[in-house]
């Protein structure tokens, strides 16, 4: 066997409509894929597809990621502003950790996500 990548991540959802005007709309990412008739679609973030999938249409129990999906942005700040105009809540606030920038925030589903940025060049640690 020889692993070559990740196709995509599975977000789960009880309502795929909902879900898809939050990652479309509210996000802004593309939605580059229905899944046929089933409630179902890719939505693209340039580096990792999310699988936004209504859980109880494949059979399985809704349990929202408790982790988050680190969404990579030029400007925590501006970003995290952006989308509080749009009335997404963020807890708590904007952490620098001396390398990165980061902000919390869920989906409609409390599917956790973040905002990431890594100010820092790759092998830095807080402080250097």
């Amino acid at each position: 066997m020889n692993i070559t990548g990740v196709d995509f991540i599975a977000v789960p959802t009880e309502d795929f409509d909902k879900a898809s005007a939050f990652y479309g709309d509210v996000l802004g990412l593309e939605l580059s894929k229905r899944w046929g008739d089933m409630p179902a679609g890719e939505f693209e973030t340039g580096t990792l597809t999310l699988g936004v999938m209504q859980s109880d249409a494949f059979g399985m129990e809704f349990q929202p990621h408790s982790h988050p999906i680190a969404l990579h942005v030029d400007d925590v700040h501006q970003a995290r502003a952006e989308l509080e105009s749009k009335g997404v809540e963020f807890v708590p606030d904007t952490m620098d950790s001396g390398v990165c920038h980061m902000a919390y925030f869920a989906d409609p589903d409390g599917n956790a996500l973040m905002l990431h940025n890594r100010y820092a060049p790759p092998g830095a640690k807080p402080g250097d």
